[in-house]
């Protein structure tokens, strides 16, 4: 519980001075997008390649895992269903309401909680590996594509990962951890310096997108934010302990592991990603303001009803 109320205390405090700066005018008009682009193209390719390229391939993918990553495609596919088939909302927008509802902020509260809660480290390992390479590329290949004026040739679609930081990190890294090779800390050390700041930089920048912000307002995309709220923190792990209670048969620490790493809240990531390619930002900051919000109760009560 404690570990927990941590960071959160930790996500928000930086996100305050954020809006404090935002709202006095400290770094000018453009500092939100600076931020942004310095997070993106900087900072977390930086941490991912110090993530990765230390990461042990041979990394146990348990049941656990298999119910968080069930449930991720249960509620993605189900948020793809309502806003891309029913309301037939852009592509963009889709990504990132997608990644609101299912992408889990495994990083700077998943391993505190993992740690403090779970009892394993260990347990966020290929949830990070899943996103870094699998979930953010996908979106941000949609994002990138969509962001063009006009339909991309097929080589624009095959150079994206040339043209794309964070994927050009998560392969360097995974391709050091795979080879079996320890960098030397001499060469580690700038990126992990750099890396140290991702986290900030994209607390600050959520948090300096704040002021006249109102998350629960009606607009244009309530009903996409509602259901990825509703998705993320009530869906997911929802779904995480069905499926690894009852398709599984998973119990004890196996089934709380489930459930809690599926029950944790939208990464500030997403943020990042909406900004850079300007799709419904708002979207992914509500998104995460709500369901962060949401998870400082429900967390709580799910590691103290399974744990």
């Amino acid at each position: 519980m404690r570990a927990i109320l941590a960071g959160f205390t930790a996500i928000w405090s930086v996100t305050a001075i954020g809006y404090l700066i935002s709202r006095y005018g400290l770094l000018g008009s453009d500092a939100t997008t600076v931020l942004a682009r310095l997070a993106f193209y900087i900072a977390t390719p930086a941490l991912l390649f110090t993530t990765l390229s230390t990461t042990r391939p041979t990394e146990v993918f348990t049941g656990a895992f298999a119910a968080y990553l069930l449930s991720t495609a249960v509620v993605a596919l189900g948020y793809l269903a309502v806003a891309g088939l029913w309301w037939r909302h852009p592509a963009g927008d889709v990504a990132v309401g997608t990644l609101g509802a299912s992408y889990v902020n495994a990083a700077n509260l998943g391993i505190p909680v993992a740690a403090y809660v779970l009892g394993d480290v260990s347990a966020v390992a290929p949830i990070l590996l899943f996103q870094v390479l699998v979930a953010a590329p996908a979106a941000i290949a949609v994002l990138d594509v969509s962001a063009g004026d006009r339909r991309p040739s097929p080589g624009r679609l095959l150079s994206l990962p040339t043209r794309n930081p964070i994927m050009i990190a998560s392969a360097a890294g995974l391709t050091v951890a795979v080879a079996g090779v320890r960098p030397p800390m001499e060469l580690l050390r700038p990126f992990e310096l750099l890396g140290a700041a991702a986290v900030p930089l994209a607390l600050l920048a959520l948090g300096m997108s704040l002021p006249g912000a109102r998350p629960l307002a009606a607009g244009p995309q309530a009903g996409q934010r509602a259901t990825a709220v509703a998705l993320k923190v009530v869906g997911q792990p929802v779904a995480a302990y069905l499926i690894g209670r009852h398709a599984l048969d998973l119990t004890g620490s196996a089934l709380v592991t489930a459930v809690v790493t599926a029950a944790l809240p939208t990464a500030q990531n997403v943020f990042i990603f909406a900004s850079q390619y300007q799709r419904a930002p708002r979207l992914a900051r509500d998104t995460i303001v709500l369901s962060t919000v949401a998870t400082a109760v429900t967390l709580p009560l799910i590691a103290a009803w399974l744990g």
